[in-house]
């Protein structure tokens, strides 16, 4: 649930509210905080809370300000009513005052302002799969799932409904928005679907529900795995990303605007340059093979539903991306086709790199990825990607 500045300090003081989390989210699409007690509250406003950012961000200078957006006051649910817990999401600071280049959520505001500015509103839903895992008696995940159900099964099949209905529940009383959950096609899968909201909702509500669906999957004695491939033999988990887009209240993405149609070949000539971004780990790739159907790999489709407004589905996203950076250069991508007219033929999908590896290095040499990341974020990507390899 969110609260303007005016009623932010009321609701901590009327709420017993007595840990404040100040959120951020690394390159890698990792969930970072620093707790802070309520009476640093309004310096943290004013001024910002300093932390040391080269291990967590390769910047330079080692010192970083938080300050929290306000209006991003979430009640973590799952703490105690009593010493509650709430989380801000930060803008990030130099320690001179000014905006420091790599706040990725900054940077998908500065997008989401040039689509204003264009007539434009976007608005993004997604659908995220995750794994449940059994634990063993020390608590460690186990590479066994908690049920052998199959797609929209139910109980006894679905074991996983009680952990989805809490994970539902808890999503709902923090002021986000789930319709529908249910099982998926691997044992012990499952998906979560989101209404659709501003792209900058859209992406904290991303990170909320990861933290959500780890903690109450944990409290039922579960181990949830975000992995695109948990299990070599069957199916990965996505994060299906649908944008509508419309402009003069009329939707460009209904396959008649010429502008909708530049919009996505925009984002189908660049997908492959920033691949790296939304398929951020080896294990991305091993799912992505197994979605080449025919020598094709489908990893977009338009949509048009009864009540629903039109749009274009991208597939080839998992959880383990940086949900800020991902929209942002979508969005950005389509922009571009928008502006310098984008043709491109339907029929052909783009080819994606086939290892992280290949996708790096067509990242590293993108003028495109250039214009909107970075270097320095780029480059720690990387770096910390070649970290994790050794």
């Amino acid at each position: 649930m969110y609260f303007y500045d005016d009623d932010t300090q009321g609701f901590i003081e009327d709420n017993d509210i007595k840990f404040i989390r100040m959120s951020f989210c690394d390159i890698l699409g990792n969930m970072k905080n620093i707790a802070i007690m309520p009476g640093e509250l309004p310096r943290a406003i004013k001024h910002g809370i300093p932390f040391y950012s080269a291990d967590v961000l390769g910047s330079r200078p080692a010192m970083l300000m938080l300050k929290p957006d306000t209006n991003s006051l979430s009640v973590l649910p799952w703490r105690p009513q009593t010493g509650r817990v709430v989380r801000f999401f930060c803008n990030l600071f130099n320690t001179d005052g000014t905006p420091y280049e790599g706040d990725l959520r900054r940077n998908l505001k500065s997008t989401l302002e040039k689509l204003k500015s264009m007539g434009c509103i976007c608005k993004v839903s997604t659908r995220c799969e995750f794994y449940l895992f059994k634990t063993d008696i020390d608590g460690n995940p186990t590479n066994i799932p908690f049920d052998n159900g199959g797609y929209l099964d139910i109980a006894p099949l679905d074991k996983c409904e009680n952990a989805r209905r809490d994970i539902c529940l808890s999503l709902e009383e923090m002021g986000l928005s789930p319709i529908s959950s249910c099982h998926k096609s691997g044992p012990g899968q499952n998906e979560i679907d989101f209404s659709s909201s501003d792209p900058l909702t859209a992406a904290d509500n991303m990170m909320h529900y990861k933290t959500v669906v780890e903690t109450i999957a944990a409290s039922h004695g579960l181990y949830a795995s975000f992995m695109p491939k948990p299990l070599p033999d069957e199916i990965g988990s996505a994060l299906k990303i649908y944008i509508s887009l419309t402009k003069n209240g009329k939707s460009l993405l209904d396959g008649d605007s010429s502008d909708g149609k530049a919009f996505e070949a925009g984002i189908r000539k660049y997908l492959p340059e920033f691949t790296s971004f939304m398929n951020s780990i080896d294990n991305s790739f091993e799912r992505l093979g197994g979605m080449i159907k025919d020598g094709t790999l489908h990893v977009m489709e338009n949509i048009k539903l009864p009540g629903c407004e039109p749009g274009l589905e991208i597939r080839s996203a998992d959880a383990c991306c940086n949900p800020y950076l991902t929209l942002q250069l979508l969005l950005e991508a389509g922009i571009e086709g928008m502006e310098k007219h984008i043709e491109y033929n339907e029929c052909n999908e783009p080819e994606l790199p086939q290892t992280l590896n290949d996708a790096m290095e067509l990242t590293s040499k993108s003028e495109f990825v250039g214009r909107y990341v970075p270097k320095s974020c780029t480059d720690n990507f990387i770096r910390k990607n070649k970290m994790n390899h050794k």
